[in-house]
């Protein structure tokens, strides 16, 4: 094939961006990857240094009293079962990140959603923006991620973070946007400030959409334990990467049974956690 009429260098030019920051905005990538990196540490040190049976009573609590006693049981089979595959610290290694990227993603994503449904401004400038980071593809943004960060576990958190900010951003935004207009109404007529409108009114009732979108960050965010074990985070998503590498099978489904039971333990926690949030019908 011949060449191009013209030649319109993006690359290049996000080449220049990326080459400016990283000369006058490497103290700044510093400090955010200790950041990340203490987080990681200290969560990962919570989950992998009490002995293994004393993590499952208490994760299996929070299921029982989050939901229902039946949870709790399947949680306790399910991680006594991590336990017996020999993944138990990897498990709890790839917890750790999940979390951290889950809490980062969600403390930007709520408050980027309120925000697009009071502004019909701010909502035409983010939705492009939320687009546009969902759909590239995380490998494209893992380059810049590993210049600025390097290999660890950090750069597949920064991937991890980006990749499941939009469904927090518009679930929230859906959320506000749905609340009855007559029940926001009334609260004006009382006298409610705006601020005390959201925080007593719509955030309440819109809580269950909300936690919806939450639990889509988190499955988001363990759908990218793979692509961050590539980059060297290690625990099952190194394994699973390491499996592929080497045709190992065994590995294979050890490693990606865990990241489905530990899908399944969060997936049923957040549900239960927004059902239980749901304004009565009958208040």
């Amino acid at each position: 094939m011949g060449d191009n009429l013209f030649r319109i260098p993006v690359g290049q030019w996000a080449d220049t961006v990326l080459d400016w920051i990283i000369a006058n905005l490497g103290g700044l990538f510093n400090v955010i990857k200790a950041f990340f990196q203490n987080f990681y540490d200290g969560l990962g040190y919570i989950l992998t240094e009490p002995p293994f049976w004393v993590v499952i009573l208490v994760l299996a609590a929070l299921a029982w009293l989050v939901k229902s006693w039946k949870l709790g049981v399947g949680t306790a089979l399910g991680l006594l079962l991590i336990y017996g595959m020999n993944q138990w610290e990897n498990s709890m290694n790839t917890l750790a990140l999940v979390l951290v990227a889950s809490v980062v993603a969600v403390v930007i994503s709520v408050p980027l959603g309120i925000l697009t449904a009071k502004s019909t401004i701010a909502s035409a400038i983010v939705k492009p923006i939320l687009d546009f980071l969902q759909t590239m593809p995380a490998f494209v943004y893992l380059i810049p991620a590993l210049l600025l960060l390097s290999i660890g576990p950090v750069p597949g958190i920064v991937a991890t973070i980006v990749f499941s900010l939009a469904p927090g951003t518009r679930f929230t935004e859906l959320g506000i946007r749905s609340v009855d207009t007559e029940v926001v109404e009334a609260g004006q007529a009382f006298g409610a400030s705006p601020a005390r409108i959201l925080r007593q009114i719509q955030i309440p009732l819109a809580l269950p959409t909300i936690m919806a979108g939450i639990n889509q960050v988190i499955m988001l965010s363990l759908s990218m334990v793979v692509i961050a074990g590539m980059v060297g985070a290690g625990a099952l998503g190194g394994e699973v990467y390491k499996a592929l590498t080497t045709l190992d099978t065994p590995l294979g489904v050890e490693a990606g049974l865990s990241v489905v039971l530990l899908a399944i333990f969060l997936d049923r926690i957040t549900a239960s956690l927004g059902h239980t949030n749901m304004p009565a019908k009958n208040a």
